[in-house]
């Protein structure tokens, strides 16, 4: 594929897919990328098989797709976008192979990255996170273990827990590391969203029908592998036994791209952590660049919807497809209700807020960059040796160097370096760099064959 679009979105979750939607009814030449096989997300992710039985998300899932699909917006699945320029020229590897494409106006729709804040065995085979959990139980209906217990903070924790549930599996506890009075406080927030409440209503319901020990003010102090295999401690001592662990402490916006483009950022943390600068309708300082969703700040799938649909018609409007009279009035209603929904996404997103003293208990050889094996030791010494910038700390210890480029561990570092620092706005955020995602050589190499290289001529003595 090499062409020219009037706009690319990036992702195709329920942000992506609405702005694709809507640009393409605003007469915008637009394409939508997404790596996945399908649209949705990982709210509506699609199922390999058809469930035995419908679920609500599922049969929204369906809907999303189907209008994602008969919209006239182009569909581009199965990519793996692992450089963008501006201008704006994206960089894609498919079963295809290498594809290049260009855009005046790009949104990005990236979604979110799972916070783990580390522990003691968290990288012991069997634990998992709460998002990938998920990707178990909707698409391959797939328990993550007989016996799993749940951990962390925010929605996820019920949801995960409930489909387990659903799926036969046991659920051994849910260790909640809010407080009750936390969640009392945020009903009257929640309450914005009725149907979406209900729905939450029902995953505690499930969970209390079940009988599982739902431990408020509670997380993992340690795991570790036996025989039959973990026993999970909590911080308070009291043990668990099980097989599996699904853990998660929140979401953070991603900002791979918008890093790497040269997008402001501010630190938010009600809004999930670090966030791009933009305006109401999603602009950023970088010209033609906009940015909607999770990825903007998490507030949830119906707010991410709203956002997708804010930032097309911005873009059309931008590009003449729309008149000012037409814009106003449209955006003005999404722009009411996305300040309904934004009420209930920014209630659960501060349930997972990230705090500053997430890190400081972790022990000295605790490992908190997995892909490069560093642990709290290893950077606590390299910030004593002077590394007192989050670029600096990662080329002194190769925490974030790894094939998920920091999107595990970066919060756990950056939380360790702003004690010392002064804060996580002084601490700031790694250079984006190229590939966004890790890519094969193959993928990138130039078809050619070695006898066929020049070879220049020696040069004389």
């Amino acid at each position: 594929m090499s062409r020219r679009f009037d706009l690319a979105v990036i992702g195709a979750g329920p942000a992506g897919a609405h702005a694709a939607m809507a640009a393409a009814e605003a007469g915008v030449d637009c394409i939508v990328l997404d790596e996945a096989e399908a649209a949705g997300g990982q709210v509506y992710r699609a199922p390999v098989a058809k469930p035995s039985k419908l679920k609500s998300e599922t049969v929204e899932g369906d809907r999303l797709r189907a209008d994602l699909r008969y919209s006239g917006a182009r569909l581009a699945f199965g990519r793996r976008v692992w450089l963008i320029e501006r201008g704006f020229v994206i960089h894609a590897v498919s079963q295809g192979g290498r594809e290049r494409l260009e855009a005046e106006k790009l949104i990005l729709a990236t979604g979110t990255t799972e916070r783990v804040i580390p522990f003691p065995g968290w990288t012991t085979p069997g634990v998992i996170g709460l998002a990938a959990t998920t990707i178990l139980l909707k698409s391959q209906a797939t328990l993550p273990g007989r016996r799993t217990l749940v951990a962390g903070c925010g929605p996820l924790l019920t949801a995960v827990a409930a489909g387990i549930l659903d799926l036969g599996g046991e659920v051994v506890a849910v260790l909640d590391r809010a407080p009750r009075s936390r969640w009392l406080k945020a009903l009257p927030r929640l309450a914005s969203h009725p149907d979406l409440l209900g729905r939450g209503i029902g995953w505690w319901a499930k969970l209390l029908r079940a009988r599982v020990p739902v431990l408020h003010d509670s997380d993992i102090g340690e795991v570790t592998a036996v025989d039959d295999g973990l026993v999970v401690k909590t911080k308070g001592g009291e043990p668990f036994a099980c097989d599996a662990v699904a853990v998660g402490h929140g979401l953070t916006p991603s900002t791979d791209i918008t890093r790497l483009l040269g997008v402001g950022h501010r630190f938010a943390p009600e809004l999930g952590g670090w966030v791009p600068e933009q305006d109401a309708f999603g602009r950023t300082n970088v010209d033609g660049l906009l940015v909607c969703g999770d990825g903007a700040g998490v507030r949830g799938a119906a707010a991410a919807a709203l956002a997708g649909r804010l930032a097309a018609l911005a873009v059309a409007r931008d590009l003449g497809r729309i008149d000012q009279a037409r814009f106003e009035a449209e955006a003005s209603a999404i722009q009411a209700a996305l300040t309904k929904a934004g009420r209930f996404g920014g209630a659960m997103a501060a349930m997972t807020a990230p705090r500053a003293d997430d890190v400081f208990g972790l022990a000295p050889d605790t490992i908190v960059c997995r892909c490069e094996d560093v642990n709290r030791g290893q950077i606590e010494r390299a910030i004593e040796d002077g590394a007192d910038t989050i670029d600096q700390l990662k080329a002194w210890t190769r925490a974030g160097m790894g094939p998920c480029q920091g999107r595990m561990c970066g919060e756990a570092v950056a939380g360790l370096l702003a004690r010392h620092v002064g804060g996580r706005e002084t601490v700031g955020l790694w250079t984006g760099r190229p590939p966004l995602r890790p890519v094969a050589v193959a993928d990138l190499a130039v078809d050619i064959a070695y006898e066929n290289i020049p070879i220049p001529k020696a040069a004389p003595l």
